[in-house]
């Protein structure tokens, strides 16, 4: 793939495709050459509006499209699973929106169809690939406000109150956690690593999903995470890596800052400006195609590993709360999260 554009696919045709095209279009080295929905009359709507060359009117068929080279799957996160298998049975290269499945048997699915065949998969999770979140990890790293002792972090907004919304239903995986607690999650694994335990309270809705979920990990130095989520309340939106001689501050949208703080013996020490380029999604497709271009099958930003691990924490949180999908039936972990 060296010396050409990295051609996409795109499977959905939703308003996060929507946005991930306009990212794309910013990338001299990447190119959208087909669309693929699950009607002719939606890819031909989006194939109009971005000026995608090629309209397939099926999955099938923009995965058998030679003329891709890797498709990022965009649909709602219950279609994850057989959508990105559907690309891997191709031998297609995948780029797959948060949360990457519904839970972790899922996950380790994919994972071991991809690794049979080397083919490259990756979750799309653009908190581990902006540059301030790269950053902020160095700093830490490197001892910045000591020794890191707690994660605070939220995200919570007010949604939708129609019971066939695909947020507060089950069967579509519906819920706080996977939805906007992924972030949170993630962020504590990026910095702790795996807890060794986990506490939750959460409140449920009639119809068996999270409306507000409180997590409280642990981990094996002692260090704790304090995270929550909601479709019921507007939270700050906001994270704080405490340690021993500080803390880093995240503003609203800790999820793909631009710009923290340091603070050392309570003030503010330094402002990193780090900025985002384009909507924020530019930077999970330039890892995506460095890693391409180098022949890996995984990206070391966001590995397989660390995916399915952050799936058990949230197969653990829902158990703990309480929520149980249909998909849970069929899909189990098969060494599911010890604690």
């Amino acid at each position: 793939m060296t010396g050409r554009p990295i051609r996409w696919g795109i499977l959905g045709t939703g308003w996060m495709a929507g946005r991930f095209v306009e990212d794309l279009a910013t990338l001299p080295d990447a190119e959208v050459v087909a669309v693929g929905s699950r009607t002719p009359a939606g890819a031909d709507r989006f194939a109009t509006r971005y000026a995608v060359p090629y309209a397939h009117e099926s999955w099938a068929n923009l995965v058998a499209d030679d003329r891709v080279d890797v498709v990022y799957v965009a649909t709602p996160h219950a279609t994850h699973h057989d959508a990105v298998r559907l690309a891997l049975d191709a031998g297609r290269a995948v780029l797959c929106e948060k949360p990457f499945t519904l839970n972790a048997g899922q996950a380790v699915d994919l994972v071991s169809r991809a690794r049979a065949d080397n083919l490259f998969l990756m979750e799309a999770m653009w908190l581990r690939c902006v540059p301030a979140i790269r950053r902020l990890v160095e700093l830490v790293g490197d001892g910045a406000i000591g020794v890191p002792r707690m994660v605070q972090a939220d995200f919570g907004l007010v949604g939708p109150v129609d019971p066939a919304h695909r947020l507060r239903d089950p069967a579509l995986g519906g819920g706080a956690l996977l939805d906007l607690g992924v972030y949170p999650v993630t962020l504590a694994h990026l910095l702790f690593g795996e807890p060794t335990s986990i506490g939750t309270l959460g409140t449920l809705t009639p119809y068996g999903v999270d409306e507000s979920t409180g997590m409280l990990l642990g981990y094996p130095d002692g260090a704790l995470a304090s995270l929550n989520c909601s479709i019921v309340a507007d939270t700050p939106w906001t994270a704080a890596v405490c340690g021993s001689a500080g803390r880093i501050e995240l503003g609203r949208g800790f999820f793909r800052p631009s710009t923290f703080t340091v603070h050392r013996d309570g003030v503010v020490a330094q402002t990193v400006e780090v900025p985002y380029a384009g909507e924020g999604f530019v930077h999970e497709a330039v890892e995506v195609m460095r890693c391409l271009r180098a022949g890996l099958t995984e990206s070391p930003l966001v590995t397989l590993a660390d995916t399915v691990a952050v799936l058990r924490i949230l197969d653990a949180v829902r158990s703990r709360i309480g929520v149980r999908y249909p998909a849970d039936d069929r899909w189990q972990d098969e060494q599911p999260w010890p604690g």
